[in-house]
């Protein structure tokens, strides 16, 4: 038995304005202005790290989703940057909330600059993970390994290993002890993005012109973060935005990766709480 509270949340739906229902998962200290959380490529809500999970649920309450047409959320799968951000915004009206700060990982954060630059009325503080704002003058590739590893119709987990931590020893500990406690999920939820969801998000991020030219628009507090050894999205983009965002703070993690944020969820928590509360 799990002793994460995130593992003991229950799975709510919530119908959206197409017919489609949202699944997601409302749990923490209720009472102050919810944090939504956009996931990565191929990410569920079973992918969220408990460990991250609860050290956030702690100060606030924290909701999680699956957007439209992915894993246990019903409707057509989005094939498009702006298609995740409508649905993101369909799904947070369907909850009714007016007020909220929004964190995005890696594809997520795309979709959560995207969420803050439609609806800024409703967005007080932005999180960008392990991402990008589309269209980053300069930006490094992807090591070809990398992308080879993408592209796979399905990755393991040794793939995620090689996305996401640097192959130090400590950092391929890290990532398996995390994978371990996603297992508490994972083993009897099966959860997956299917076939045809994964093809529209990898054709939504090929066809993406960027959120690049709008970064100044962007004039809430925004946190930008990475790990230094980053190969799905280089840690530049992080240094870039920090340098066209009005109000940002940018943090970088020297021994980590795509991953940070569950490599090391103790300090990044206590970095997004402090952020969160100012």
């Amino acid at each position: 038995m799990s002793s994460y509270l995130a593992d003991s949340a229950e799975t709510r739906y919530v119908d959206g304005p197409e017919g489609e229902r949202f699944a997601y998962r409302r749990f923490g200290r209720a009472g102050g202005r919810p944090l939504v959380m956009h996931m990565r490529l191929r990410g569920t809500i079973d992918h969220w790290d408990p460990a991250f999970l609860d050290l956030l649920a702690a100060e606030r309450e924290v909701v999680i989703f699956d957007n439209r047409g992915v894993n246990f959320s019903t409707g057509n799968p989005p094939t498009s940057m702006e298609d995740m951000v409508e649905g993101s915004l369909a799904f947070i009206r369907a909850l009714g909330l007016a007020d909220i700060d929004v964190l995005g990982w890696s594809m997520g954060g795309i979709v959560a600059q995207g969420v803050a630059l439609a609806a800024p009325d409703i967005v007080h503080h932005l999180v960008v993970a392990g991402s990008s704002a589309g269209g980053v003058p300069d930006l490094p590739a992807p090591p070809a390994r990398t992308q080879q590893i993408v592209s796979k119709p399905v990755n393991v987990d040794e793939d995620f290993l090689s996305l996401f931590f640097p192959e130090t020893e400590q950092a391929i500990a890290a990532g398996r002890a995390s994978l371990q406690r996603l297992e508490n999920r994972l083993r009897d939820s099966k959860a997956v993005v299917g076939p045809e969801a994964v093809r529209g998000q990898l054709g939504a991020i090929s066809s993406f012109k960027g959120f690049w030219h709008r970064q100044e628009e962007l004039t809430l507090p925004v946190l930008v973060a990475n790990g230094a050894h980053d190969v799905m999205i280089h840690a530049y983009a992080t240094y870039a935005m920090s340098q066209k965002l009005p109000n940002a703070k940018a943090i970088i993690y020297s021994d980590a990766g795509h991953g940070f944020l569950f490599q090391h969820p103790e300090d990044f928590v206590h970095e997004v709480n402090r952020f969160l509360s100012a």
